[in-house]
């Protein structure tokens, strides 16, 4: 398994240590990923980062994770699970800057960054304190199985009852700058039912803010990067927007029109955030530049 999640094409790859494991395997789980980590060269995975999913701070498997694993170069960053407070996190920053010194303090180039899931209803209400705890927070994930058990929750298919707090996550990261808010995973994968689910909750995800999503399974990959990248109808109206906009700028126009639409600098930032996310999904953005270089504004 471990050997085969090297050909997964995604941004990020996490190895669990937590609900994965059973306690009386959590240390040989944890000496085989250490293992698995040591083996590995920079070109034998397919995908981006590799994070681990480390045990609750709560517990006393945390501070043996981080022990272990966090001075291997191959780790780019720690998942930590049941955040509540601002604590959790810099408990795990601490022991970071003591386990990888050279990677764990300020001004680091190659820092061990700390991603944190949002499961219950005091995390929630910590969100801010919690973006705050650590500079190296690069971002949110919410776990929706564990809030649903915090709050007494159904889920439903609608994802109705998630709502808030799916919201107050995506703004929270918006809010202190975090690259990542993660959606939560989709239970669904097999068959064409599933697929259709799973892209369901890939563009509510997006409407809502997120910029990623979970996945548990091999095949929900291709569909939640497909999903979260700018469309080709996005990736023209964007490249529209840009290539007219530096036009009316030379005719010293604030705002213009777009189709009969009024474009201003809200709009234009919009634009400029799908071009950039386009570039780093690997969407050759020069070309439709130059499908549209003589876009004029309106």
């Amino acid at each position: 398994m471990l050997s085969g999640s090297l050909k997964i094409k995604s941004d990020n790859v996490t190895y669990d240590l937590e609900d994965s494991v059973t306690t009386a395997l959590k240390d040989d789980a944890r000496r085989q990923l250490r293992s698995h980590l040591d083996s590995l060269q920079s070109s034998d995975r397919a995908f981006g980062e590799l994070a681990v999913r480390i045990n609750a701070v709560e517990t006393p498997h945390a501070l043996a994770d981080l022990s272990s694993l966090a001075s291997s170069p191959s780790l780019d960053a720690v998942v930590v699970p049941k955040v509540n407070s601002a604590a959790d996190l810099t408990f795990v920053a601490d022991v970071l800057r003591h386990v990888a010194p050279q990677r764990h303090t300020a001004g680091s180039t190659n820092p061990i960054k700390i991603v944190a899931l949002i499961e219950s209803a005091k995390a929630i209400m910590h969100l801010p304190e919690i973006c705050r705890a650590t500079p190296f927070l690069s971002g949110l994930i919410f776990a929706a199985e564990d809030f649903a058990l915090d709050l007494s929750l159904t889920r439903t298919p609608s994802l109705r009852e998630f709502l808030y707090a799916r919201s107050a996550i995506v703004t929270a990261a918006r809010a202190f700058s975090l690259p990542s808010s993660i959606d939560l995973v989709c239970t669904s994968f097999r068959g064409d039912e599933g697929l259709r689910v799973l892209e369901e909750e890939c563009q509510d995800g997006k409407s809502l803010g997120f910029n990623g999503k979970q996945c548990i399974h091999p095949s929900q990959v291709d569909v939640a990067n497909r999903l979260f990248s700018p469309s080709e109808k996005e990736l023209v109206w964007a490249t529209r927007v840009l290539v007219a906009d530096e036009k009316a700028q030379k005719q010293g126009r604030g705002a213009w029109t777009l189709d009969g639409k009024m474009i201003d600098a809200p709009v234009i930032g919009k634009a400029a955030d799908i071009v950039d996310k386009a570039k780093r999904c690997g969407i050759d953005v020069a070309a439709t530049l130059h499908e549209w270089k003589d876009q004029e504004p309106e």
